[in-house]
């Protein structure tokens, strides 16, 4: 494979070779037909080269998407062939958690979904001229986030936390492409550059296809469809590509509102290699009266490295009206940590090194206790899966038919426990059982790392989960799941001294970065267990996702030392899922009340505790 691989790179440089040998003769005999033939480039300066070298080739953009655009409108999207996985040169890598190029294939066993993108619809709703215009768009967005990505100072100022745009400097060099900022909106930007352990092909086909986007940044993406499919790009990759995207944005709590968005994205190949995917509002074209968030240029440029690498430097930039979030989170949400950059290519880091982990096989048996390989994989599947569903059901847009309805709650330092209720089927559409949800959210002023420490060692587990009282509670795995010790999947174990009571089993996940903690567990039948370490892959309806999202107060983000994010206080979402058998189909009146009282128990548990940590 080396071996080919080098003869096709001999190839291609021979091939550039001939061509700068080209280039070069051009340029020693420039010809001009409005100048009579005589010198033209010689007499301009090497800016006024750069420049027109610069607009011939945007002009050539504009030509190639404006052709494909055209082509598409004219037929039915029923006839287009299906989109190829992306082409690479890239030599082979040995696979371990440090050199890892992951497929295509890889990422789908690890995230499901489609490896194609998302085609949704047949005939497109946009106009011709519609078209035009939005082709123009992505042209003028790419242009811009490009020279966002490589320019620093004075359009980026450093902050101890990210790289903030300085809005003044923006205006000034930048074209409204959107036009002026809404009234009563505010502007974030952010920028942010970090290496992950994926090539930039995977990257590219993860970015392009609505599912494996949203199921890998799913903390991040509450809902996400593709809602017209533009262009597939050139034939072999996704250079090109133009599909309109509908998402929802969320933080890991009901008290702060998703952020709807409504956009065009981008991807291309650029000149030297590097790809870019970048998106940019469509609301101007589709008013809707609800949206309050628009996005800027805002995306990522993705640069190969060695050894499966890639070099992600990440932009956000929206305008957004967000007067409606809960005094807890404000401080958060208006210091632009919430949404920005950081987040996104954090979690890009930990969910790359998470797929690696998971597919490579080279760590030690001792790790996860004898658990064969297909069965770790299966288990930590299985732990994804559990924190996907905990993502979906605690934010504030939670997925059909699910409504949150508020229940006050006695003052004991949280806010309102929100109660979801859905109906639990079986394969014939009879109600078998009816699924609670309750979650709630309140502040600590002890620093996340301390809750988070505190809430995932299996020897404090008693002091706060109510339900292993009088249990005895094991770790009988511990399988690691990133790079850090505080990533891991563990199986727990608890077991009662009253025999009449059943053992009980507990799957649970935690990961952890600078823009947040996460614990969720879930229980599982000895049965299906048993399935999932022998490599199978059971019916993931019955998940109980249950755990704990903490994020930094924000309080510390304005100003300060890197330290500040971590030493300061904390806001913790606690969640809590669990199903009732049975032919039940409205919300036991009863029950409002036991759940109430045991969210209110299980924080003052928790906030005792910390209260003997910090003393």
């Amino acid at each position: 494979m080396e071996r080919h691989n080098n003869t096709i790179l001999i190839a291609e440089n021979e091939k550039l070779r001939i061509e700068t040998l080209k280039y070069k003769e051009a340029l020693n005999n420039p010809k001009c037909a409005s100048h009579r033939g005589q010198p033209y480039v010689g007499t301009m300066s090497f800016e006024k080269q750069q420049l027109m070298i610069e607009n011939a080739r945007l002009k050539e953009d504009l030509e190639k998407i404006a052709k494909i655009a055209k082509n598409l409108a004219k037929s039915s999207f029923s006839n287009l062939p299906p989109s190829s996985p992306l082409h690479t040169s890239m030599p082979s890598h040995s696979l371990d958690v440090v050199s890892y190029i992951p497929q295509s294939s890889m990422v789908e066993q690890v995230h499901g979904g489609s490896n194609e993108p998302q085609m949704s619809t047949i005939n497109s709703t946009f106009t011709e001229s519609e078209k035009t215009c939005i082709v123009k768009l992505a042209v003028g967005a790419m242009e811009e986030f490009t020279k966002m990505a490589h320019v620093g100072a004075p359009l980026w100022i450093p902050t101890f936390h990210t790289e903030i745009l300085n809005q003044q400097e923006y205006v000034r060099v930048f074209p409204a492409l959107l036009g002026p900022k809404p009234l009563g909106f505010r502007s974030e930007a952010s920028r942010e550059t970090m290496i992950v352990i994926m090539n930039p092909s995977t990257l590219i086909e993860i970015l392009m296809n609505v599912n494996q986007w949203s199921a890998m940044f799913h903390s991040i993406v509450s809902s996400a469809t593709t809602t017209e499919i533009l262009s597939i790009g050139v034939p072999g990759n996704y250079d090109g590509a133009l599909i309109v995207i509908s998402a929802k944005f969320q933080v890991l709590s009901h008290l702060v509102p998703t952020r709807d968005n409504y956009f065009l994205r981008y991807c291309k190949l650029h000149p030297d290699g590097a790809w870019a995917v970048v998106d940019i509002s469509l609301d101007y074209m589709r008013p809707v009266a609800t949206s309050k968030c628009r996005r800027r240029p805002s995306g990522c440029m993705i640069q190969e490295l060695t050894n499966g690498f890639s070099k992600v430097t990440w932009i956000e930039h929206v305008e957004v009206e967000d007067n409606v979030v809960h005094d807890l989170f404000i401080n958060l949400v208006n210091s632009g940590f919430a949404f920005g950059a950081r987040r996104w290519i954090e979690t890009l880091e930990r969910q790359c090194k998470r797929i690696a982990c998971t597919i490579t096989s080279n760590i030690p048996p001792d790790n996860y206790s004898g658990i064969t390989p297909e069965g770790r994989k299966s288990l930590m599947k299985f732990a994804e899966k559990i924190m996907q569903s905990y993502c979906n059901y605690v934010g504030a847009s939670p997925p059909p038919p699910y409504i949150w309805t508020v229940h006050t709650t006695p003052p004991t330092g949280a806010n309102d426990v929100r109660v979801m209720t859905r109906n639990h089927t079986d394969a014939s559409g009879a109600i078998i059982g009816l699924f609670i949800s309750v979650a709630t959210s309140f502040s600590l002023p002890v620093p996340s790392k301390s809750l988070f420490d505190f809430l995932q060692n299996v020897t404090s587990r008693n002091q706060w989960d109510i339900q292993t009282n009088g249990f005895v509670v094991q770790e009988l795995a511990h399988i690691t799941n990133g790079h850090a010790p505080s990533d891991f999947v563990s199986l727990l174990k608890a077991n009662c001294a009253n025999s009449s009571e059943k053992t009980k089993i507990i799957v649970q996940e935690v990961c952890t970065d600078s823009t947040g903690s996460y614990m969720v567990y879930a229980p599982i039948e000895i049965d299906t267990l048993n399935l999932v370490l022998s490599g199978c892959n059971p019916d993931y309806g019955t998940i109980q996702p249950s755990g704990f999202a903490i994020l930094p107060d924000g309080l510390g983000l304005s100003g300060g030392s890197v330290t500040d994010v971590a030493s300061g206080g904390c806001l913790c979402t606690f969640a809590y899922h669990t199903l009732i058998e049975g032919n039940i189909t409205e919300f036991p009146p009863d029950m409002v009340t036991y759940l109430c009282n045991f969210m209110k128990c299980t924080i003052e548990r928790i906030q005792a505790a910390m209260m003997r940590v910090s003393t």
